[in-house]
C-alpha cells in the first residue's frame, strides 16, 4: 500500500472510530469545546490548539480539517463577521464534518464555516467541483485524459478553492507531516499564497531533532502514524521562510517527546510565521532603533540593526518591525517632515547604514526649546 493510501484509509477509519495512536495531548480552550458533539471531540487527532491565533472577523482556512473541531473553534473566535473554511482530503472526515455543521452552528449562533475537499499542497483544486466535471466527462482514451487536466488547469485558474491572498489566518493541526517529502515545499507555497499581505501562518505539527532515515521514510504506517514524515525542527521553521514569509516563530514547544523510533524524538511544535515581505523597498527617511537585549540582531532578510543605532530602513521594513511580531522590540523613529509616496524614492535594502537625525530633520532649523530645570518644583517634569 502506498503512502498517500495507507494514509487516506487510517484517517478514513479515524472519521468511523477512535483511533488513539493519532492523538497528542493537547489543552484546549473548554469553553469552546461545549457546543462541540462527543463524535467531534472523541475523533480529533491533533497536536496542538492553532485557534488560539485567531481573531475577530478572520477569514480562517484549517488545512486537514478532519473532523471540523478546529475549524468550530475557530468559527467562535472569528465571530459572526469571520468565516472558517475546513479543507480535507479524506472523504469519510469530510462526511463527519459536513454531517455535524449545521448543529454546531446551530448551537454557536451562526453559520460562517464550510467544508471543502482538497488537498493541501494544491489548494487552487476544488475536488468537489472536479468529480462533477468527471461524472459527465469520464475519462475513457488519451484524449479523456487531456481534457481532464485542462479542466484541472482551468478550475484552478477561473475557480480556485482558495483563492490568491485571500486569507487572514492558515491555520493546521498535526497534518503538514502526512505530505509527501517531495510536496512539501509546494505546500508551504501554497500557504503564502492564500494569504493576505499582513496574514498570518498557525501551524502545530510533529517535528524531530534528526533526519528521520530513508528506511523509515518508505514505512507507510509510520508515515501514517505521524512520525516519518515529520520534518527537522531547523528546517520546518526553514520551509516557511523559504516560501516568502517572515518573522517565523516557536510559540509552543512540547518539551518531553511523544514519541521515539529508533533514537529519534518526536514531539509537537507549533510555528507562527507573516506574510508581507513583498513590493519594492522605498526611502520614506524613516529609521529603527533596535532596543536590546542583544548588540545586534538580524532579520530574515539580511538587516543587521544594532542596539541603540538609528538603523535606516524601507518603508515596507518599517512597517514589518513596528507591527507583530516584532512590535516593542525597536523604537520607531519617523521623520520630522513626511515623504509622500510620490516623493519616496528607491532604498537600497543591502545596506544597514544609520540614519543620522539630521537626515530625518530634513535640515529644518529647529527653534530651542529649553525646559525649565527639573530640579525646581513648578517645572512639574520630575
Amino acid at each position: 500500500m502506498s503512502i498517500i493510501e495507507n494514509v487516506r484509509e487510517r484517517y478514513a477509519k479515524g472519521a468511523n472510530a477512535v483511533v488513539p495512536e493519532l492523538c497528542c495531548p493537547v489543552d484546549y480552550d473548554a469553553s469552546l469545546l461545549k457546543v462541540l458533539p462527543q463524535e467531534i471531540i472523541d475523533r480529533d487527532y491533533g497536536c496542538g490548539d492553532p485557534s488560539k491565533f485567531v481573531h475577530e472577523g478572520d477569514v480562517v482556512v484549517d488545512l486537514g480539517a478532519g473532523g471540523g473541531k478546529i475549524c468550530f473553534m475557530a468559527s467562535q473566535v472569528a465571530g459572526p463577521t469571520g468565516r472558517v473554511i475546513g479543507v480535507d482530503a479524506t472523504a469519510d472526515m469530510l462526511d463527519l464534518s459536513r454531517r455535524t455543521n449545521k448543529e454546531v452552528g446551530d448551537k454557536i449562533g451562526w453559520h460562517n464555516v464550510e467544508f471543502r475537499h482538497g488537498w493541501i499542497q494544491d489548494l487552487a483544486l476544488d475536488r468537489d467541483k472536479l468529480a462533477s466535471w468527471l461524472e459527465s466527462n469520464p475519462v475513457k482514451d488519451l484524449a479523456g485524459t487531456e481534457a481532464l487536466e485542462l479542466e484541472k488547469a482551468r478550475l484552478r485558474r477561473d475557480e480556485p478553492m482558495i483563492p490568491d491572498a485571500s486569507v487572514d489566518l492558515v491555520l493546521s493541526n498535526c497534518v503538514l507531516n502526512l505530505v509527501g517529502s517531495d510536496e512539501k515545499a509546494e505546500m508551504f507555497k501554497e500557504i503564502a499564497r492564500v494569504l493576505k499581505r499582513g496574514g498570518r501562518a498557525a501551524i502545530s505539527d510533529i517535528v524531530c531533532d534528526e533526519d528521520v532515515p530513508l528506511s523509515m521514510q518508505n514505512d507507510p504506517e509510520l508515515w501514517s502514524g505521524c512520525i516519518s514524515g515529520a520534518m527537522r525542527e531547523d528546517r520546518f521553521l526553514q520551509a516557511f521562510a523559504d516560501a516568502g514569509l517572515y518573522g517565523v516563530e516557536i510559540a509552543v514547544y512540547q518539551k518531553e517527546a511523544w514519541a521515539v523510533v529508533e533514537g529519534i524524538e518526536f514531539r509537537s511544535m507549533t510555528v507562527v510565521a507573516y506574510k508581507g515581505k513583498e513590493g519594492p523597498c522605498l526611502d520614506h527617511k524613516e529609521a529603527v532603533i533596535y532596543n536590546g537585549p542583544f548588540s545586534e540582531v538580524r532579520d530574515d532578510d539580511g538587516h543587521v540593526l544594532k542596539r541603540g543605532v538609528r538603523t535606516a530602513v524601507c518603508r515596507k521594513t518599517f512597517g514589518i518591525l513596528t507591527s507583530a511580531p516584532y512590535e516593542g522590540q525597536f523604537t520607531p523613529v519617523r521623520p520630522l517632515i513626511e515623504v509622500s509616496e510620490a516623493d519616496a524614492v528607491d532604498f537600497d535594502c543591502a545596506s544597514d547604514g544609520a540614519r543620522t537625525p539630521a537626515e530625518t530633520k530634513f535640515g529644518v532649523e529647529r527653534a530651542n526649546n529649553l525646559p525649565a530645570s527639573c530640579c525646581e518644583p513648578e517645572a512639574g517634569c520630575c
